[in-house]
């Protein structure tokens, strides 16, 4: 295990703490610790695709609320080592190999998009060490009962998903032509980085535009050395996660918009149906990108104060 502090050549990224750690199976996790030292443990899991290289905007928040925030790179992301084949109760071990690695006892945790499950899977797998959940804008499993799982998704999320049920040679295709194009609008200034293909509400665009620079920081490091995470996150996707979301025991929170395009509000509404100590905030009047207004109760929620 290794850990230094960073003050990155990048100036618009906040200075943090890197970690390197090593798996039980071997393989380099990445991770990045911002925020208060001895504040409350937080892990927040990237959406699909990221990286570690995740911040708000205002980067003092996570030491006002008194969180010490990890982030990580999920395996085949940045510089985590790729773990073919995984599922989404996989992240669990390396979770606890970074927990453990670091000397971190109990610790909340969050994930948004195609981190939601993963975050879920830590709250179903570790109720002794998981002191709460918030799963933002969060898929269903694809197996969920009553639920279309494709239905009112946007034409790229619908290809992309069908690709992956066909397996990595059709959703790696997607995934490098995808990853290649939003780098290179990101380049271009063009801030409807996800292109045609995943149309958006205006709410959601006008949040990408707000947000752009800090977004294209985390996707370069994120798809920067390839697309190995981005196709394990769509295959693990679409097969069993590895747990029953009705075992979870600890608190969880559950936010999403009711205007989402790539994550339909269904999502949130099956998952609010059958997981057990849930509460819920639907906004009505956003997507997948939310309201920068919601942040500070996250964040405040998280360090058990909401």
């Amino acid at each position: 295990m290794t850990a230094e502090p960073v003050v990155p050549s990048d100036a618009a990224i906040p200075e943090h703490i890197e970690h390197r750690i090593r798996s039980r199976d071997g393989r380099t996790l990445a991770v990045a610790e911002w925020g208060d030292p001895n504040g409350v443990p937080l892990f927040a899991l990237h959406g699909t695709p990221g990286s570690r290289v995740a911040f708000w905007q205002d980067p003092t928040i996570y030491a006002r609320h008194g969180l010490r925030r990890f982030t990580l790179d999920r395996p085949g992301y940045g510089e985590s080592t790729r773990l073919s084949g995984r599922i989404v109760a996989d992240i669990v071990p390396d979770i606890m190999a970074i927990a453990d690695g670091l000397g971190i006892g109990s610790f909340a945790v969050t994930g948004g998009s195609g981190g939601g499950p993963h975050a879920l899977a830590c709250a179903a797998l570790l109720p002794g060490r998981v002191l709460r959940c918030l799963a933002d804008v969060c898929v269903a499993p694809f197996d969920a009962e009553g639920l279309d799982w494709l239905a009112g998704q946007t034409k790229g999320n619908v290809e992309e998903f069908k690709a992956a049920l066909r397996g990595e040679v059709d959703i790696r295709k997607i995934a490098e032509t995808e990853s290649a194009a939003i780098l290179e609008r990101f380049d271009s200034g063009d801030a409807n980085f996800l292109g045609g293909n995943y149309e958006m509400p205006e709410e959601d665009r006008k949040q990408m535009a707000r947000h752009a620079d800090r977004i294209a920081i985390q996707l370069r490091a994120g798809l920067g050395r390839g697309v190995d995470g981005w196709v394990d996150d769509d295959i693990a996707m679409t097969k069993p996660w590895g747990f029953d979301v009705a075992d979870i025991k600890v608190p969880v929170r559950l936010t999403y918009g009711r205007h989402d395009t790539l994550v339909p509000a269904a999502h949130g509404d099956w998952l609010a149906a059958h997981i057990p100590h849930v509460s819920t905030r639907v906004n009505e009047g956003t997507g997948h990108l939310g309201d920068d207004e919601d942040v500070e109760r996250d964040m405040a929620w998280l360090a058990g104060r909401g």
